[in-house]
């Protein structure tokens, strides 16, 4: 740290009491000045002779035969005026960073200028400050800090502005020339992890291009938002740079930050935080991680920050929501909400995610042809699968919410259906925990929510679980049924064509039904799906799989064949058993229903050749 000792004389002040001070002299004092309830007991000549402001006091305290001198505004109060006092008396004071500017604020309040004499207190102390504070990087952010005390006069005095400037200059330059002290424990240098810079045997050390941004978040608000203005301004810095600057201030100045919480006892001042830190972010998308946006989401939700500044952190999210993790996006609902998490802040945040894909562009290339010019903003297939897999995992995490409404889980998903993925494995968890946490919800919700899922991309252990769960509707586990069998038997390379022929069957037999068109669909599926029919389906999957199994390694061609047909004729006397069930396939099989939120297709159209299969074909029971 830099300082300054004026004055060559020992210090002779002494306390007599706790509240007076005097200086241990033969001449007697002549004047009293109180400092608030401190009495300073000094002589007038030393000060006469260096403060206009006291030489006025005292011309006017003579004309009315007054020994005391009030000064209650002093700028630093009674420690100040002392050190100005033994300046007068030519005592040996020291100035550094802690105190200056408050000992330049009192010496201007009592005038002690050159016009009153040469190398007065104000000429030394802007010497000092211009010559050493300003020139170190540490002391200045110490002078800054310091001198928020002392507004408005140090505004008046310019040496905020020139204090913000000089710590503004130097976080701008080169790294390469940054020789001075700096705090820096966010990250290990290279030399702490072993490594170490040597150039012509004399070691180096790298400096970080963000060594500075630590020691500004000893700054208040107000003042580090000046100074990161200023960096900003100079455009030397990166938008990444910046953005850890932003960083490192909320998590140093907002308690809990980390865990995604505030503890605040004083509401404004972390408001304030949070709305300086959202609006200070760089526009660039990139420049600080998505998890830290969301975090600050959740703080100016915490401290009921406008909602101005909570939809520009929703877009800003939005522009980077492939970044996120599930516990990122588990925003808490608002006091007095009857559901666990905010979901609509999701969905929002989902829309603007989706609201990219809006920006390509058609431009004109040489020789007339067309190419589609993708943006930075336009969103990748990537992009879009991370963000469809991240929402799957959130709607698993809410659907755990017995209070969570069902349209808020519906909506939800139903933004993300337009977004093609592999499997649904993620979203029919999902959906299996909704209906585990809401039993109570009706036949038609059940159906809604199943919709939202596509059989067919559902893995061979989602299949096995969710043709043993019983809280699905009985028409979604034998469309699960039948496209697992589907696949099993496609395996074995020889029986793909027959095995939905049963099925095509089931969709086209409903002449053997003699139920009335007016029949309620859902109990007519109840009644005639049983669970002793799914079970026997099950039974003949599993056998199914048994024989590809054996066909497989058997060393007889032949083998496999026949127990393929063994067990699709199983399958197709089984399905066939129930006339009723047969017409209600018919009815709804080719409407599409539940046939997930990537295609419309129903299970009859799963395989187009049989679609155009005869009736004699129909009829065939071998396998070719």
């Amino acid at each position: 740290m830099k300082f300054m000792k004026l004055g060559s004389k020992p210090d002779t002040f002494q306390t007599d009491g706790n509240n007076v001070r005097y200086v241990a002299s033969e001449l007697a004092s002549d004047i009293i000045i109180s400092v608030g309830d401190i009495k300073f007991c000094l002589h007038k000549f030393p000060l006469l002779s260096k403060s206009s402001h006291i030489q006025t006091l005292i011309s006017l305290n003579n004309e009315e035969n007054v020994a005391e001198v009030q000064i209650s505004d002093i700028p630093g109060g009674a420690s100040t005026f002392e050190i100005c006092a033994k300046f007068c008396y030519g005592m040996t004071v020291t100035l550094n960073a802690y105190n200056v500017i408050a000992t330049r604020c009192a010496a201007e309040y009592l005038g002690m200028h050159e016009s009153i004499e040469k190398g007065n207190l104000i000429y030394k102390i802007d010497v000092f400050l211009s010559s050493s504070i300003f020139r170190s990087w540490k002391d200045s952010i110490i002078l800054l800090q310091t001198s928020k005390s002392m507004l408005p006069l140090v505004e008046d005095l310019k040496v905020v502005n020139h204090c913000i400037q000089s710590i503004a200059n130097k976080a701008c330059v080169d790294v390469a020339k940054v020789d001075w002290s700096y705090t820096y424990n966010r990250k290990k240098l290279p030399e702490e992890n072993g490594i170490e810079s040597n150039q012509n045997g004399v070691r180096t050390r790298l400096v970080p291009k963000d060594w500075w941004v630590e020691d500004l978040c000893e700054l208040e608000v107000d003042l580090y938002k000046s100074v990161i203005t200023n960096i900003k301004s100079k455009e030397v810095q990166s938008n990444e740079v910046i953005g850890e600057a932003l960083k490192a201030y909320a998590y140093r100045r907002l308690p809990n930050f980390s865990k995604g919480m505030i503890q605040c006892r004083d509401v404004s001042k972390h408001r304030l935080i949070v709305e300086t830190i959202v609006w200070l972010l760089p526009t660039e998308k990139g420049s600080v991680p998505c998890r830290f946006l969301l975090k600050l989401l959740k703080a100016a939700i915490f401290v009921e920050l406008g909602d101005r500044a909570k939809e520009e952190l929703v877009k800003r999210i939005g522009q980077q929501l492939e970044e996120a993790s599930v516990s990122d996006i588990l925003i808490q609902a608002p006091d007095g909400d009857a559901t666990t998490y905010d979901v609509s802040i999701v969905q929002n945040i989902v829309r603007e995610f989706l609201m990219k894909d809006h920006n390509a562009e058609i431009e004109s290339i040489g020789g007339g042809e067309l190419e589609e010019i993708r943006k930075p903003g336009i969103l990748s297939d990537a992009s879009k699968l991370m963000v469809a897999k991240l929402i799957d995992g959130y709607l698993a995490e809410i659907a755990k919410d017995p209070s969570l409404p069902l349209t808020d889980f519906v909506k939800l998903a139903e933004l993300v259906s337009s977004i093609s993925r592999p499997a649904h494995d993620g979203l029919y968890r999902a959906i299996d925990t909704y209906l585990k946490e809401h039993p109570g919800i009706s036949k038609g919700e059940k159906k809604r929510i199943c919709k939202l899922m596509d059989c067919r991309k559902l893995s061979v252990d989602a299949c096995l679980h969710a043709m043993q769960n019983e809280r699905l509707p009985l028409r979604v586990v034998v469309q699960v049924l039948y496209f697992e069998q589907l696949r099993t038997a496609a395996s074995s390379g020889t029986s793909t064509p027959d095995i939905p022929r049963g099925f095509k069957d089931l969709n086209n037999g409903s002449n053997g039904s003699s139920r009335s068109g007016t029949t309620n669909p859902e109990d007519e599926l109840d009644a005639v799906a049983t669970a002793e029919e799914l079970k026997a389906l099950r039974k003949e999957l599993a056998s199914l799989r048994l024989s590809n199994g054996v066909g497989n390694n058997d060393k007889d061609g032949d083998v496999k064949p026949s127990m393929d047909k063994a067990v699709i004729g199983k399958v197709k006397g089984l399905l066939k058993s129930k006339k009723s069930f047969i017409k209600l396939w018919a009815s709804k099989g080719g409407q599409g229903e539940n046939s997930g939120s990537d295609s419309s297709e129903s299970i009859s159209s799963a395989n187009p050749e049989e679609a155009k299969s005869t009736p004699s074909r129909n009829r065939r029971h071998s396998v070719s």
